[in-house]
Formats: structure tokens, sequence, C-alpha cells
């Protein structure tokens, strides 16, 4: 799962699942670009930071026509803070859809004509929050739902230059986990409830990114990689009093 010589390019890469991204493709040989608003407060070693709002299109088609070529595109940029549905005015959940679904197809349409040139590939940073109820993050889990969707559509209409596949991330361990799951207690607790005993890594999702990339997924388009440790243990085994000391 070699990248020498790749060039590629992670949106929201500075830090959390962004930077383990980035630094798994720089452990695999590749020339990686990373861009967000703000440069990095620990720049990933390897990298080259290139500052774009994802947002605002002509900067984004800027940032991909000043490339020599691009074999590799992670969508990654998103996030939403906690923000319940009726809390909060329709132009706010719209601020989180535009970040996580729209931006994504925005650099993915910059990004073509490289990517069809290069035979390349794009990889989406998806989430479990798109596959069931999300309270609290709605709007995201609804974006996340769309963003799988595209990449499916993506993959057939792009093939057979470009290869599109979707990594549905779960929980991860990041500088920013307390915002989410409270302090280490919290996290300990949380991380209890995933099959494999622990929150992901960023470098279990740039991993995942890598293999994705890869020649060896040379004939995978289209896919959803589920990188959650196991998915969450059904809350109804908890309450059933059936086989309970087993």
């Amino acid at each position: 799962m070699e990248l020498h010589g790749k060039v590629a390019v992670v949106t929201g890469g500075t830090r959390g699942v962004g930077a383990g991204i980035a630094r798994a493709l720089v452990a695999a040989g590749a020339h990686v670009v990373v861009c967000a608003r703000r440069p990095p407060e620990q720049p990933v070693a390897g990298t080259e930071f290139t500052p774009v709002d994802l947002r605002d299109p002509s900067a984004v088609r800027d940032l991909f026509a000043a490339l020599p070529r691009l074999d590799v595109l992670v969508n990654n940029a998103g996030g939403t803070p906690h923000r319940l549905l009726a809390g909060t005015d329709a132009e706010r959940h719209a601020r989180v859809v535009e970040l996580n679904l729209l931006t994504p197809l925005t650099a993915s349409l910059a990004a073509y004509e490289h990517l069809r040139r290069a035979g390349g590939s794009v990889v989406m940073i998806g989430s479990v929050s798109g596959s069931r109820p999300s309270p609290g993050s709605a709007a995201y889990g609804a974006a996340k739902a769309g963003l799988e969707h595209l990449a499916r559509s993506m993959a057939v209409e792009w093939a057979p230059e470009v290869r599109v596949n979707t990594l549905v991330v779960g929980m991860v361990r990041t500088e920013l986990s307390h915002l989410h799951y409270g302090d280490a207690d919290g996290i300990t607790a949380v991380a209890r409830t995933v099959p494999l005993g622990r929150l992901a890594d960023p470098g279990d999702v740039g991993a995942a990114a890598v293999f994705l990339a890869s020649d060896a997924a040379a004939y995978i388009s289209g896919a959803s990689l589920l990188v959650h440790g196991g998915g969450e243990r059904p809350a109804f085994l908890d309450a059933t009093t059936t086989h309970r000391e087993a």
C-alpha cells in the first residue's frame, strides 16, 4: 500500500482525524497538501499547508488549478457543534450541511480533471452518524448520509478513471474529544461501549485512507468501509434479563 510519487490533498488536514490521515499518507510516500482556513498550531511533518475557505468555490478552484498534479483527494473537513433541532434556526443547520456535504462536492469537482488524468481516487470521510439517529447533530448526520450517497453516485459517473469511496468513521480520540465525551472518565466509559474496547486513533482512520487510495484497492469503488471498532453494542442487550449471567 505504497503511494510513492503520488500527490494527495487532505481537506481539514491540520488537526484531529485530518492530521492522522495526512501523517499516514506521508508515511506511505505521498506528497501531501493539507488545507484549512487557519494554519496548524502543530504542523504535520512532511506536509505542505495551503490556506483556503472550502465554502468559497472560486478559492477552491484556484487551489486545485495551482497544483501540478493530483492523485488522491481526501474530503475530511467537517464537523458540528451540539445543536438540538428546535433550539437552533434553520440557517445554522444549513451551514452544517454546507460544510459537511457541499464543500466535499465543491472540492471533488475542482479536483476532477487532475484525478481523471492521473487515474486517481477520492476518499470521503463519512460518519456512523449518517446511518443512525443523531440527536443533537441531526443536520450533521443528514449531511453525512448524503455524502455517502454522493460518493456512490460519483463512483458510477466518474468510472473507470476515478475511484470514489467512503470511510464511515465511528468515535475517534482526538485533542477535542473532551468536547464530545467529557473528561477522562467519560472517555473511558464511552470507550467501553465499543466492541474493540477503545476509541479509534486518528492513525486508524489514516491507515484505512491509505488502503483505499492505494493500488491494493484498485478494484474498490463506490464502497463504504466501516472504521468503528465493531460498532455499538445494542442497548437492549443491557436491558434484557435473558442470559444475563452469560
